[in-house]
């Protein structure tokens, strides 16, 4: 192996790193918003809308490095993807620790009401969205198109309880109206999650095309 070749792969391990570090930041960004929102803990809440800078400072820096591998190694084939499917992967994650941060907001909105219902598929959803980016980066790891396949069918449980919030919120709704403002909130902080979850699917695409360079609908 040359030198150079050494180089380049040194570098794609540096920015797979950092990545893995992203998506960490991300997760732990999702499981501290669930939390605030369960608790009603406006001090943790506000430390997941703060914490937001630094994930995306993380991703200029992962956006950084990409473009100076691209311009001063000129990869082709299979490199030019691993490199390309970085950037669309930090792209997923930012977003998903933006609906992290929407959610903290939310608690923050409805601190100081008690809530209409004790919380349980909500953060049944937020910790199946978190299993689906830890298996998502997994798979972007080790390229493994099998598990990013199997990881993406739970997108369909997540679907599924947002379904059963909603129902479930519109009820309350129809039958308190005082419980308006607050079962909207919680509809909002469902979508989000679903959206995550939408988000690690895509990554989950993302593998596929890395690892066969086929563009494939985990969706289907």
């Amino acid at each position: 192996m040359t030198n150079g070749r050494r180089t380049f792969n040194n570098s794609l391990q540096e920015l797979k790193d950092d990545l893995l570090q992203m998506g960490g930041m991300v997760q732990e960004a999702i499981s501290l918003a669930i939390e605030s929102l369960v608790n009603q803990d406006v001090e943790l809440a506000r430390k997941v809308i703060e914490g937001d800078a630094a994930v995306n400072e993380v991703e200029l820096e992962i956006e950084d490095k990409c473009m100076k591998l691209i311009a001063t190694q000129q990869p082709m084939a299979k490199d030019l993807r691993k490199i390309g499917t970085a950037l669309k992967i930090i792209t997923d994650l930012e977003r998903m620790a933006d609906y992290a941060c929407d959610i903290a907001k939310i608690t923050c909105k409805i601190s100081d009401q008690k809530l209409i219902k004790p919380l349980i598929d909500i953060p049944r959803m937020a910790e199946l969205s978190r299993k689906m980016i830890r298996d998502a980066l997994e798979a972007y790891v080790k390229e493994d198109v099998e598990l990013a396949q199997e990881m993406a069918k739970d997108d369909h449980l997540v679907d599924h309880l947002h379904s059963q919030v909603i129902r479930e919120l519109l009820t309350y709704m129809i039958e308190d109206p005082q419980t308006i403002e607050q079962a909207t909130y919680l509809s909002f902080v469902s979508r989000y999650l679903e959206r995550i979850a939408d988000h690690a699917t895509n990554i989950g695409e993302r593998i596929v095309y890395l690892a066969t360079g086929e563009r494939k609908d985990l969706n289907d």
